[in-house]
């Protein structure tokens, strides 16, 4: 269906295009407002009969407005490219369980700003982890040399 109204679409495009070029111009245009000098008819384009090319190309138009509209809604036929196959495939749509049953977390950092370490499968929570200097140890001192 996709296909179908894109296919269309494109006709009508082509179509508006060829109409609207075989159309004569109104003569003046925007040479007119340039110091021409002229009247409010030649800068408005004064009334014209209507013709067969002038209704072709509002109906058109109004195809090409409604297909492009219609277009925005009507989803895509087949699955995407492969590229969206792989990465659809690749993104678990579910939280990974853990051996002990509960989806896994991050753990929630402390309000000191330390992180709390994890509880084990059975409930008790872990020892923490030990804390690393606050400074790093100086740099060796350079050796003399003999």
């Amino acid at each position: 269906m996709f296909y179908f109204l894109l296919v269309l679409l494109i006709i009508d495009a082509l179509l508006l295009s060829v109409v609207v070029l075989l159309q004569a111009g109104q003569g003046g245009g925007l040479a007119s407002l340039g110091g021409g000098g002229g009247t409010s008819e030649t800068v408005l384009g004064g009334r014209q009969a209507v013709t067969i090319l002038t209704k072709a190309t509002w109906w058109c138009g109004a195809i090409f407005l409604a297909l492009s509209l219609i277009l925005q809604f009507v989803p895509r036929g087949g699955s995407g490219s492969a590229l969206q196959q792989r990465l659809r495939a690749g993104t678990p749509s579910a939280p990974v369980e853990l051996p002990g049953g509960a989806p896994a977390q991050s753990p929630a950092p402390s309000p000191s700003g330390q992180q709390q370490p994890a509880p084990t499968p059975d409930g008790a929570p872990q020892k923490a982890p030990a804390q690393a200097p606050a400074t790093p140890p100086p740099p060796p001192s350079p050796q003399p040399k003999q």
